[in-house]
């Protein structure tokens, strides 16, 4: 892709798209440099740190722009609302051409994370380094689940695209309610 139209112009769009491909070459080298250098548990640990901080942020962007969670007493709203809320972070994190992904509400506290395609496992099995590295989306969900202000009581992969499984299925089980009430601070009189 181009940089510049026929006429001498910037094509920004292909700019930004050739400034990430170069930032996500720079990544896969640095992971590969991590794990040659201090070892393939080293490089995971690293990288998954590095993910829920990022993580972390996004859902606190998400947050800010969408307000307080609701408690509203139907826990099935209020988790699809809170679905939404992953779905705005996934999508902020990983943009449709990086992955392809759905999330559910299935009873009253789980959200199920379905996986079809991910484009850090694809560029992992290109580059040579699947064998050894391990997925970081449970820390990714927990940065979220920090950041969006809900406490997971369970945080897991069913299945996973690494280990060759058609799709990876996360389960994000959710403390409820939803929503922590706020409580007033106690005042003496």
């Amino acid at each position: 892709m181009s940089t510049e139209t026929d006429a001498g112009e910037v094509n920004h769009r292909a700019r930004a798209s050739e400034a990430y491909r170069l930032w996500w070459q720079h990544d896969a080298n640095w992971y590969q440099g991590v794990a040659e250098r201090f070892g393939q548990q080293a490089a995971n640990e690293i990288n998954a740190e590095a993910m829920r901080k990022v993580a972390l942020k996004v859902a606190q962007q998400v947050a800010r722009r969408s307000g307080a969670l609701p408690d509203t007493g139907d826990s099935g709203k209020d988790l699809e609302e809170l679905r939404r809320r992953y779905d705005d972070c996934g999508d902020r994190m990983f943009p449709p051409e990086l992955r392809n992904a759905s999330t559910e509400v299935e009873g009253d506290d789980l959200i199920v994370l379905t996986l079809r395609r991910n484009f850090a496992i694809t560029m992992v099995r290109m580059s040579g380094s699947l064998e050894g590295y391990r997925c970081p989306c449970t820390d990714i969900h927990a940065g979220w689940s920090e950041g969006l202000g809900v406490t997971l009581t369970e945080n897991r992969a069913e299945s996973c695209l690494r280990d060759g499984d058609k799709a990876c299925r996360l389960l994000m089980r959710v403390a409820t309610p939803v929503a922590t009430p706020v409580v007033p601070p106690v005042t003496e009189d």
